[in-house]
């Protein structure tokens, strides 16, 4: 299945079908070779005007294209599937990039047969630094698998995980991005209270994220030794961690991950 036969059309090219357009895009992929459906005609020509690809109806893009990219608002689904269902041939690949729906919301709207897969990515996508985890479907097979996993390494990493994992990927991963965020930004106004302008905290700081990231994936270390590394005898920092646990934050975190998994089930279940 090699990239240059296949014509892929994102459906719903919002924010996250837009990453998927201009990853492909960077990587080679060759423009007459990608449709986007988009349901607002100003969207359609920003996309026409930024990419060059093709704005189609979303039956045509099911007419031409053999890969089927999902990127609908994961409530407006239903409405999708309803309309193009029917008309989707059974060797027709979907991969579907709706948080939290199962392939099965798929496959019961789809003919019989039809291959689906899952994925779940994130923002970082923007930066070519993405973290996308990928699932088959009942009748997706390895070579489905494997063409997936074709469009979204230039984004970043890719990992495959059993589909019961995905919502637990969405809290990790899929919203994991928002957590460093907020991380750094109360970092930042710990600066500025300690005296520090605001522009020097943040530089100080998203270096120092960006420090420990590359650390994290390329020494191999366990976290642990390397927090352990930073962490004199009565020193500094694990006065800071101290505090950071008698406030509980690991609890935090554990609470907070378990409730993002909780509502991407939730979401789920309203949508079917």
């Amino acid at each position: 299945m090699g990239s240059a036969r296949h014509t892929v059309a994102v459906i719903g090219a919002g924010k996250i079908g837009e990453l998927m357009l201009s990853g492909l895009l960077r990587s080679g992929w060759p423009t007459d070779r990608l449709l986007a459906t988009a349901r607002r005609p100003e969207r359609a020509e920003e996309l026409t005007a930024r990419y060059g690809v093709r704005v189609v109806d979303n039956l045509t893009a099911v007419d031409e294209a053999a890969v089927l990219a999902v990127s609908v608002k994961p409530q407006d689904a239903a409405t999708l599937l309803d309309e193009i269902g029917p008309k989707v041939p059974a060797d027709k690949l979907v991969v579907s990039l709706c948080a939290g729906l199962p392939t099965t919301f798929f496959a019961r709207r789809l003919p019989e047969g039809t291959p689906v897969v899952r994925v779940m990515t994130n923002t970082p996508a923007l930066v070519d630094e993405a973290m996308t985890a990928i699932s088959a479907g009942a009748h997706a097979t390895g070579e489905h698998l494997a063409l997936a996993e074709e469009m979204f390494k230039p984004l970043g990493s890719t990992v495959r995980v059993p589909e019961s994992q995905q919502d637990a990927v969405t809290a990790l991963s899929g919203s994991g991005p928002a957590y460093f965020y907020l991380l750094v930004e109360a970092m930042i106004d710990a600066g500025i209270l300690l005296g520090l302008p605001r522009q020097v905290a943040h530089e100080l700081i998203v270096q120092t994220a960006i420090g420990s990231a590359v650390m994290l994936r390329d020494s191999g270390e366990h976290p642990v030794k390397l927090r352990e590394a930073v962490t004199s005898p009565a020193g500094t920092t694990i006065s800071a961690i101290r505090e950071l646990e008698k406030h509980g934050v690991r609890a935090a975190l554990l609470a907070a991950l378990e409730a993002a998994r909780d509502r991407a089930r939730e979401l789920a279940a309203q949508a079917d």
